[in-house]
């Protein structure tokens, strides 16, 4: 970023911090002048302190440091990475230190070792000791150039089939333990837990709020599934507990994206952000054309237009879209095959473009869809209650997936 750059993105956010920007709920001067989209709208992180913008920053493929700091330009106050997102802490800690103005921005990470997250074994499990937890966090500081964290996240809970070891992390003493010393140090804030499924994702996401353990949770909502999640988001919300959405865009499907352009974007997103108790969306932002493409949705109203824009959406990829969370259908496979796991990997290659993070995280799974192969009758099919043809799209992903040429 050059200088005059980053001089304006420090002098927007000065004038974002005078106006209350950071912790208002309506449109700003410096937004209502920008002729750049700009976050509209700050809302309370349910008893956290924290006062997040609608849009947040999801640095989960960051390209650079300049990005955050553009990101800070346009309002973005809420940035969520992890120390198994690559180079995401390194870099943010290089925007922090060229900011040189922390407290103006919300910095969420996860319990994680800085490994790969295809690895399958990035996320501190039960077993994990409460120095473990520290540690993790004291790395992510040193990365970072901070000296707190805002939140930490036990992280993508509810990605093994068995509900009694999910909950086990939620409540595991060494955590909860390392949580309190933390906190009485001062290096973090809150204490939050996501979840993308694809087991007892909403279960969890309950037990976790009434644990009274957890100060906000960030579990996947769109509006293409979740029947059970507002129940969850009803409860968060009369205790106090903040939410924050993420997975908002149901695949993405590039088709689809395309017949609506930027509209389905922002569609989707005021759809999620008009329910009470959401204070905000994560979103992965790779460039400047994804800070144009999404923020003009913070601070807008949802309207029967945006419901057209879905509905549309879900006429040409209800059928193929695997609901994020769901899993229903893998009770039907004898050869006990994570279907809901498989297909996600093939939505990054397919839909998000990530072909090297799907393909490795695919070869980290402990089962493949191999056994699909040869497979007749596809009993998973019957499993789904969406109509996906379950079965060719575990074989189309094997072979998308595989690294293996002799797939068939």
């Amino acid at each position: 970023m050059k200088r005059r750059d980053f001089m304006k993105s420090t002098a927007v956010a000065t004038a974002l911090t005078a106006s209350g920007a950071f912790g208002a709920t309506a449109l700003t001067a410096e937004a209502a002048r920008s002729d750049k989209p700009m976050v509209r709208r700050y809302s309370p992180l349910g008893k956290t302190g924290v006062k997040m913008g609608d849009i947040a920053f999801g640095a989960g493929r960051l390209p650079s440091a300049s990005l955050i700091l553009r990101a800070i330009d346009r309002g973005v106050n809420y940035i969520d990475t992890a120390p198994d997102y690559g180079p995401s802490e390194d870099l943010i800690g290089d925007a922090l230190t060229r900011f040189r103005q922390r407290d103006k921005v919300y910095i969420a990470s996860k319990f994680c070792h800085p490994i790969p997250y295809q690895s399958g074994r990035s996320h501190l499990q039960v077993g994990s000791s409460r120095k473990e937890y520290i540690e993790s966090v004291e790395s992510s500081l040193k990365r970072l150039g901070t000296d707190y964290l805002d939140v930490v996240f036990v992280h993508a809970i509810g990605e093994k089939a068995s509900f009694g070891d999910e909950k086990a992390r939620l409540v595991d003493d060494e955590m909860l333990e390392a949580v309190e010393v933390l906190k009485k140090q001062g290096k973090i804030r809150a204490l939050a837990v996501s979840s993308h499924g694809p087991h007892n994702m909403e279960k969890l996401m309950l037990e976790a709020v009434r644990s009274g353990h957890f100060d906000a949770i960030m579990p996947a909502f769109n509006f293409m599934q979740f029947p059970k999640l507002p129940e969850v988001l009803d409860e968060a919300y009369r205790r106090g507990v903040g939410v924050v959405a993420m997975k908002t865009l149901a695949g993405d499907k590039k088709a689809g994206a395309k017949s609506g352009g930027p509209e389905f974007a922002q569609a989707a997103f005021k759809w999620v952000l008009k329910h009470p108790g959401v204070s905000g969306l994560v979103i992965t932002m790779k460039s400047v054309s994804d800070l144009d493409r999404y923020i003009p949705a913070s601070g807008q109203g949802f309207t029967p237009g945006d419901q057209k824009v879905l509905d549309r959406y879900a006429a040409l990829h209800g059928m193929d879209y695997c609901r994020t969370g769901c899993g229903d259908c893998e009770a039907g496979c004898d050869e006990g095959v994570p279907v809901a796991t498989i297909l996600r990997q093939q939505m990054y290659f397919e839909d998000y473009g990530d072909e090297k993070r799907a393909m490795q995280g695919y070869a980290h799974l402990t089962k493949s869809a191999a056994a699909c192969l040869a497979c007749s009758g596809d009993p998973c099919n019957d499993g789904c209650a969406y109509g996906l043809k379950v079965g060719g799209k575990l074989r189309a992903a094997h072979r998308t997936l595989s690294f293996d040429l002799q797939v068939g």
